[in-house]
């Protein structure tokens, strides 16, 4: 048989099945419509009840919306790639294929239709291998776009069963690994390997550490682990809500699809700006001022900062009743403040502050006239005074965590305060960094967590029943403080009144991406959110971007104080080929990098290419950039350094052939509140920015200048170098 004979007849085998694939994808698509209907059929019965006219047809309505509106969320996920495995089992355990898909349904007779991926019948999908079938006798992976098979991969695990199954296509991990990459991750829960679906399957309780170098699949490996979770454990994490966490807006745009796409939508995904609620920042810090923000040093300058008396507020009172003249002068007043703040947070003392100041006025009332009246009569006359009245409300008011970090601002303030604990360099630094900016920057977000909980939330009433009615006198009603509060510094754009309490912090699982990015402060603020959860935690610290390691292990340790530890390492680079991943290792060594090298299993045989000596950068970088997107079906990523981000993103707008393309890119890379276009091949990023991405190709616009930008930009160049698919330029 001749080699055309040969691809014919693959050709035509392949198309048999996939036409055979087809029908049963279409009989699932027709029972996930069916299932739809009866979901809107639930809600509207739910509506029906609430006519019933008494509260249980409320509660029944109430309940059966819910669901419907939950199950209906989770069909909406699932239509993508909804079918995407057959499993082919040895004859004595099932003579039926079993189909694997994002989530379980049944045809009309209750018999099952689809396994969901994350189901106990679903595990030797992924854990199967040639040394170890585990029963299984094919292993089929279906590719599909939308609700057509697309194509269809094979894998004959047990040779020893006496079958004539069809074997089609290279494999199905290969294949995933040369697909053209978007802007978006997708879910390859088709091709985890066994090696990793240890880590997904690990225990629920403690942590979780996924390690290993670049591209080994450590982001959707813990994806595919919080999905598991929520599976397996339903009630406990949707009750008390998974967190995940990663570096950047861009980055958590990037695998906003991959849980949804799994079937699980009650997941909160934040970058390191967003992890307070009711805050938002993007704009990032300059790595010396980031050193300095980060730094364990801020604990203490934050400690002092939240028991500094208000700025601006009285610093005495005085006041004649009867015969005596009572004074509460800066010596009494920062006694009553230290009382007060050994009983606890700063806002929680609000109600106590009444009978703190009248317990002082009192002992001063010497005079026979006073003294006779009693200390009742004092108290009624001193809660109808409006001079102590206001003073009390301003001397100590109710705070918010912004305004407290707003009082670091002032140089005195901040010399201060930060005495012994920072140098004077250090101070100017952040100084500087605060110096006429109306936002925060995603450093600052730790700072303000860490005096949310220095200070405290406001009480919604008096912990004290004594104090109730000194409270009620003073005016102090919770609601209508906290109200004002918002009012006064809503202004701010960084700024949202918090919809939340500190109560409300904690969840019942959290997972960092790109872990070994965190500052000590980060872990501080990371692990208030997990006290009592369980983690998983994603990183390399070879790839690492803050200058102290030791530092931060010391508070991430903290974080997880207590907690059993499961350890995973990953070992094989299913992202880079072979030779862009041998270039990137070869820096890795060559700058002294202490790197974990993982093993490329493809390879492309094209080499990555060194331009260098260009005098005319703009000409240079957009022939690169042509030479790179003829070739690639993807995505495109344009790095440079910091500095020439807007020089770049300007000349890849004005360029004609680039044109549609422009826009998008330029508008994603400066401005991450953006939802990125589906058109945007081509997008200009930092090297900080790449953080977790990966491209069809890339390209690296003077590499010696990332560098040198910060103390750790040998290791931010290391991970530019590793971002690259299929093809990798370097322009210097």
């Amino acid at each position: 048989m001749t080699d055309q004979q040969d691809t014919g007849r693959e050709a035509h085998l392949a198309e048999r099945e996939i036409a055979h694939e087809q029908a049963f994808v279409d009989r699932v698509y027709a029972q996930l419509d069916k299932s739809a209907k009866a979901a809107q059929q639930l809600a509207l019965e739910g509506h029906d009840r609430g006519r019933l006219g008494h509260e249980g047809g409320l509660v029944e309505r109430d309940a059966m919306v819910f669901q419907a509106a939950k199950r209906m969320a989770q069909l909406d996920a699932a239509h993508e790639g909804l079918v995407f495995g057959r499993l082919d089992l040895r004859p004595e355990i099932d003579g039926e294929p079993r189909y694997i898909g994002r989530i379980g349904l049944r045809d009309e007779h209750r018999d099952s239709l689809l396994v969901d991926w994350r189901a106990p019948a679903a595990a030797v999908f992924y854990q199967a291998t040639a040394a170890e079938p585990h029963g299984v006798v094919r292993r089929r992976v279906l590719r599909c776009t939308g609700p057509r098979v697309a194509g269809l991969e094979d894998e004959l695990l047990d040779g020893s069963v006496d079958t004539d199954l069809p074997i089609v296509g290279e494999g199905a991990l290969i294949a995933q690994l040369s697909r053209a990459r978007d802007r978006t991750m997708h879910s390859i829960v088709a091709t985890i390997q066994a090696e990793q679906d240890k880590a997904i399957r690990a225990p629920g309780k403690g942590v979780v550490m996924i390690s290993g170098g670049p591209g080994v699949g450590k982001t959707v490996v813990a994806l595919h682990r919080a999905a598991y979770l929520l599976y397996t454990e339903r009630r406990r994490y949707e009750a008390g809500g998974v967190l995940i966490v990663g570096p950047s807006g861009v980055f958590m745009r990037y695998i906003e699809r991959v849980l949804p796409s799994l079937g699980e939508t009650a997941v909160a995904l934040r970058s390191l700006g967003e992890v307070v609620d009711g805050v938002r920042a993007t704009r990032r810090d300059e790595p010396q001022v980031a050193a300095v923000k980060g730094s364990t040093a801020m604990v203490e300058v934050l400690r002092r900062t939240s028991r500094q008396q208000a700025p601006g507020s009285p610093s005495e009172f005085r006041v004649f009743y009867r015969d005596d003249r009572l004074v509460l002068d800066r010596g009494r007043l920062g006694q009553i403040r230290r009382q007060l703040m050994g009983q606890g947070r700063r806002n929680r003392q609000l109600s106590r502050v009444p009978q703190a100041l009248l317990d002082a006025l009192w002992r001063q009332v010497r005079g026979e006239r006073g003294r006779e009246r009693g200390k009742e009569a004092f108290v009624d006359e001193m809660l109808d005074n409006p001079d102590f009245l206001d003073f009390a409300a301003a001397w100590w008011p109710p705070l918010d965590a912004r305004t407290v970090l707003g009082w670091l601002r002032e140089p005195e303030f901040l010399a201060r305060v930060a005495d012994g604990v920072l140098t004077t360099e250090q101070q100017r630094l952040l100084l500087k960094s605060w110096e006429g900016a109306s936002d925060l920057a995603v450093e600052d977000i730790p700072l303000l967590d860490e005096l949310r909980y220095a200070i405290g939330d406001v009480p919604e009433q008096p912990e004290d029943k004594r104090d109730v009615d000194l409270a009620a006198g003073l005016g102090i009603n919770v609601e209508e403080l906290m109200t004002a509060a918002d009012r006064e510094f809503a202004s701010g754009p960084a700024w949202r009144p918090p919809t939340h309490r500190i109560d409300d912090d904690p969840f019942a699982h959290v997972l960092i991406d790109e872990a070994q990015d965190l500052t000590p402060m980060q872990w501080r603020m990371v692990g208030r959110r997990g006290r009592t959860a369980s983690w998983t935690i994603v990183g390399d610290p070879a790839q690492s971007s803050w200058p102290v390691p030791a530092e931060a292990a010391a508070a991430r340790a903290e974080a997880l104080e207590g907690k059993p530890i499961h350890e995973f390492h990953l070992s094989t680079n299913y992202r880079n080929s072979a030779e862009i991943y041998a270039f990137a290792a070869a820096y890795a060594e060559r700058v002294g990098l202490d790197a974990d090298l993982p093993t490329a299993v493809r390879s492309t045989g094209v080499e990555p290419v060194e331009i260098t000596g260009v005098a005319d950068l703009e000409r240079g970088v957009r022939e690169a950039v042509t030479d790179l997107a003829g070739k690639v079906a993807g995505t495109v990523g344009i790095v440079v350094p910091v500095a020439r981000r807007s020089q770049v993103n300007r000349w890849l707008a004005s360029w004609e052939e680039f044109a549609a393309d422009a826009p998008h890119a330029a508008e994603s890379a400066e401005d991450s509140t953006k939802p990125p276009s589906g058109e945007d091949r081509i997008v200009v990023l930092t090297g900080l920015d790449t953080k977790g991405l990966e491209f069809d190709a890339i390209l690296v616009v003077r590499p010696q200048e990332i560098e040198d930008e910060s103390p750790t930009g040998r290791a931010t160049l290391y991970v530019v170098l590793t971002r690259a698919t299929q093809l990798l330029t370097t322009i210097s």
